[in-house]
């Protein structure tokens, strides 16, 4: 009320200001009305000055308040952030592409004309500057992704960031390529102490137009001449406000020697805080690492949670063929991914040269960088001199791996007479984060039947009694088939022994699919046809039967490379072929032996990954690839579900001993598990 009282002496009289409020309201006069003479109020000079000095006063306050808004920082550069553009300003309007005229963002003409005053006025200082930190041309570019929805945890967002000019250099040229995939929104952040304008920066690296990126100045003022320690605080500041606009799916940086250490430090400073994917380049990326450019943003997230740890059944008496392996192994290309880990299953009886090629075997290899000193290699050595069963092995070999974490960890299990093209790994998750974690996965659901990836083309059906012709690809586009169909990757409902990776939540339906089979048919006096009956000739695994009855009835398959590009992965030595244990002694051993050793080998070739794939390395929709039936031949997945579903039922049935029609003891599915597949056991 003393506000008010005092707000009102400004719009009254000098008179008025003595009067109570009822002195105003209107009297009601008894007599009779008299002409009216009124006349309007004269107001005091004095009190008319104060009234209009108070608008202005108030118009002042709302004028500095409303351009004033701090939105990053306390520099008015960053208040009323410019939206540039070929088109005169107007913002675009597709949600699903890059903005194309807001792709280089040029930096505020006044912000950079004050850096350069900055810069040359202090050219000779030392780098002593420790003062507040403001993003001169920051607010601009973030304002104008809105499109790109950055505010949202998950999105389309992929950050290139870089503080070393020889840093950018590298980084560059991959961003653009991954820009003209059009997967994701890429953009590129500077940072750091560099003084080089952004202009500059595009013209020696050749950037134009044509280059679908996003340019992103988050350099502090005063750069040139500011101490270590608030380049990184800048750093780590840059990188906050990037991603309260942004929320990057991935951040990618070179992590060479060539970046500075103090946005190295800022950077992870970040990525502790903010949990976001940071993705270390190392020296020579654009060689070794271009496929990287071909993934979306929801695959790259994943990038360093994919874990594939390394299984090799060793049967007796082929310990030979495990040194080659093993050297193969140390010779590959691990740079998109932390070492695995390798467990070897040995036999009872291991020769000499190969226990004195085990004490001298360092895993990691030593050119692989390992500042920790960890140890990523298990050996397990047979105790029992017995032969195994076929039930026996089939439990060794499952109780050899356990995913720690069934959606990120996988198992590739190798065969000792195998070896591996250095570009295996990286063909491994490549396939990996494309077929299972990208968007286009996760909308198609791709990972409900995928069961792994074959490194390896198989030269003959599983029964080992005919050549094995894979299906030939036809191009999506291709609808009348006049360019002819092609060999490529595919689907095969079958598993290969030789080199097989595994995903991590098929191989614990296959561990609970066996476990619970064997547990079925102990209480069976006779062992049903379905079970019994083996399609699978004996140069293979027991577990492999396994294997293919699951695939038969989840309809479930594995991706093949086909035989061009299988020839640049793995290759299978015949000289050095021994039959699995549980069927030694078997009548069919002497052929079996005599048709592995006759196999032609295959001379691995040391092509990067992106020079031997097909489609420049794009990789082709899982649903386009062609598909073959268990047995061998081409099929439809149409007709393939049917059969999954008639297999279903009679395993059921048979092994399960599941009643379809009053559906007692039947379980529901659930994933990582073959409990609805049984009625008979818990």
């Amino acid at each position: 009320m003393r506000g008010w009282r005092k707000m009102r002496s400004f719009f009254m009289s000098d008179e008025e200001l003595g009067k109570k409020d009822d002195d105003h309201k209107p009297v009601k006069s008894a007599g009779p009305r008299r002409p009216s003479s009124w006349q309007p109020a004269r107001v005091p000079p004095r009190r008319f000055l104060k009234r209009v000095g108070l608008v202005f006063v108030v118009a002042v306050f709302v004028y500095l308040f409303v351009h004033n808004i701090p939105i990053l920082g306390p520099d008015d550069r960053m208040r009323r952030p410019i939206y540039p553009s070929s088109q005169g300003g107007r913002r675009p309007s597709h949600p699903h592409r890059p903005p194309p005229d807001n792709d280089m963002h040029a930096p505020d003409p006044t912000a950079q004309k004050e850096r350069q005053t900055q810069i040359s006025a202090l050219n000779t200082a030392e780098r002593n500057f420790n003062g507040p930190i403001k993003f001169v041309n920051l607010a601009a570019s973030l304002q104008a992704i809105s499109n790109t929805r950055g505010s949202q945890t998950n999105n389309r967002n992929v950050l290139f960031a870089a503080s070393s000019l020889k840093s950018a250099a590298t980084l560059l040229p991959m961003a653009c390529q991954m820009g003209l995939g059009s997967k994701s929104y890429v953009h590129f952040a500077l940072l750091g102490g560099s003084s080089i304008d952004m202009e500059h920066l595009w013209e020696i690296n050749g950037i134009d137009k044509s280059c679908v990126i996003i340019f992103h100045d988050a350099r502090p003022d005063y750069a040139g001449i500011s101490t270590d320690a608030r380049l990184e605080r800048a750093v780590f500041r840059g990188f906050h406000h990037i991603n309260n606009y942004m929320h990057p799916q991935a951040i990618i940086m070179d992590g060479s020697d060539d970046e500075e250490a103090v946005f190295t430090r800022g950077l992870k400073q970040h990525v502790k805080a903010s949990k976001t994917t940071m993705i270390e380049l190392p020296r020579l990326a654009s060689k070794s690492l271009t496929w990287i450019t071909k993934l979306d943003s929801a695959a790259l997230r994943m990038w360093n949670k994919v874990q594939i740890d390394i299984s090799i059944q060793v049967p007796s008496k082929s310990t030979g063929g495990l040194i080659r392996l093993l050297r193969s192994l140390s010779a590959a290309d691990y740079t998109s991914s932390a070492i695995p880990h390798i467990t070897i299953e040995l036999p009872h009886h291991i020769d000499a040269a190969t226990k004195q090629f085990l004490d001298k075997f360092a895993w990691p290899p030593s050119h692989i960088p390992n500042p920790k000193n960890e140890h990523h290699l298990s050996l397990r050595h047979r105790m029992s001199r017995r032969k195994l069963t076929e039930e026996e092995t089939s439990a060794r070999f499952l109780e050899s791996f356990w995913p720690a974490q069934p959606q990120q960890s996988h198992v590739l299990v190798l065969s000792p007479h195998v070896e591996l093209a250095p570009q295996f790994f990286n063909y491994l998750k490549y396939l990996l984060l494309e077929y299972r974690y990208s968007s286009t996965a996760g909308f198609h659901n791709w990972g409900q039947h995928l069961f792994g990836i074959s490194l390896e083309q198989p030269p003959v059906t599983l029964d080992g009694k005919e050549p094995f012709s894979p299906p030939l690809f036809q191009h999506p586009e291709d609808i009348n088939g006049q360019l002819g169909r092609t060999p490529n990757p595919f689907l095969w409902q079958a598993p290969t022994s030789n080199a097989l990776l595994f995903v991590g939540e098929k191989w614990m339906e296959l561990h609970d699919f066996v476990s619970r089979t064997m547990q079925a048919t102990e209480s069976l006096d006779v062992i049903p046809p379905i079970v019994s009956e083996k399609v699978i000739s004996k140069q293979h695994p027991s577990w492999l039967e396994h294997a293919l009855r699951l695939a038969r009835v989840r309809d479930y398959s594995f991706v093949y490379p086909g035989k061009e590009l299988s020839e640049h992965l793995a290759t299978a030595h015949g000289e050095l072929y021994r039959i699995p244990e549980e069927y030694a002694g078997s009548e069919e051993i002497g052929s079996i032996t005599q048709n592995m050793r006759s196999t032609p080998e295959i001379q691995l070739s040391s092509l990067s990954l992106l020079d031997m794939l097909p489609n420049n390395g794009v990789l082709w929709p899982l649903t386009a690839l062609p598909v073959a039936a268990w047995g061998g031949a081409e099929a439809d997945p149409r007709d393939l579900r049917t059969s999954a579903n008639d297999f279903e039922l009679a395993f059921k049935k048979a092994v399960g001993r599941c009643d379809p029609e009053s559906g007692k003891g039947q379980k529901p599915y659930e994933a990582g598990s073959a409990q609805d597949l049984f009625c008979n056991v818990a």
